[in-house]
């Protein structure tokens, strides 16, 4: 007669089989988190419908230039899946006085490359000392918007930035990560972490922080962390019935963003 399986090793048994599929989860997660990040598929255009280009590290960005001519500037960093050339005409209107530049990320638009946090802040910064190689006299704000918080943080906390306005931020995307899948490491297994609480720790600047009420996005915790750990108070406008992706149809956005940026 076979051998009856004793309980205890029918447990173990089991344990192993759970711990090698959490590992599975766990590496796939690792391996797969860029995938999860960006999405810049349905935001790819043809070069021919940008004028803007820069270069940075053997790649051209491209994108758009808005009310050109200004003597201040406006630096626009979009979300992961967001068409900027779609705010044109918006930007046009609400930011008037100011030069407007919509750069798409690595991979993005007609940009070339594949994105990343370490190359996105390097372009980023290059686009920034580019704009102001462009207005040397002006101001330049910022806006990022959801990802693109992440982005104009660190451009922050880097350069010279007057004004600061943040959409549906986060305090760091790894922790973000981890309110989502909280039975995985997520801060352990993410590079790309975006820590904007971090950057903005000693930014003494004007923040306009733009926040959603129904965002299932970004969790409301993980941005006020981010309100917490700023040095100044913000301002802070409230979208109690917006979501994540919404909340830009509400009038009181363009208003909030153009009375703040003036």
């Amino acid at each position: 007669m076979a051998e009856r399986l004793r309980p205890g090793r029918v447990l173990l048994a089991a344990g192993l089989l759970v711990l090698v599929g959490y590992a599975a989860i766990s590496a796939l997660m690792y391996a797969r988190q860029r995938d999860l990040v960006y999405h810049p598929g349905h935001t790819r255009v043809g070069t021919e419908a940008t004028d803007f280009e820069l270069h940075s590290d053997g790649i051209r960005l491209r994108g758009w230039r808005v009310n050109p001519g200004r003597n201040d500037a406006l630096v626009y960093f979009g979300g992961n899946a967001e068409r900027i050339e779609a705010w044109r005409e918006p930007f046009a209107q609400w930011f008037g006085h100011r030069t407007v530049y919509l750069v798409a990320y690595r991979g993005y638009g007609a940009s070339e490359g594949e994105p990343g946090e370490e190359a996105q802040r390097a372009d980023a910064l290059a686009l920034y000392d580019e704009v102001r190689r462009r207005h040397p006299d002006g101001d330049i704000g910022v806006v990022g918007r959801s990802l693109g918080s992440g982005v104009a943080a660190w451009v922050a906390s880097r350069r010279p930035v007057d004004r600061l306005a943040l959409v549906t931020p986060f305090d760091g995307l790894a922790e973000v990560g981890q309110a989502h899948y909280p039975w995985l490491p997520v801060r352990l297994l993410m590079d790309e972490r975006y820590p904007s609480a971090e950057y903005l720790r000693g930014y003494q600047g004007r923040v306009l922080v733009l926040r959603a009420g129904r965002d299932q996005v970004v969790p409301p915790g993980n941005t006020d962390r981010l309100l917490a750990a700023l040095p100044r108070p913000p301002r802070v406008v409230d979208f109690p019935d917006s979501g994540h992706n919404d909340l830009s149809d509400d009038p009181r956005y363009g208003e909030a963003l153009a009375g703040f940026m003036r």
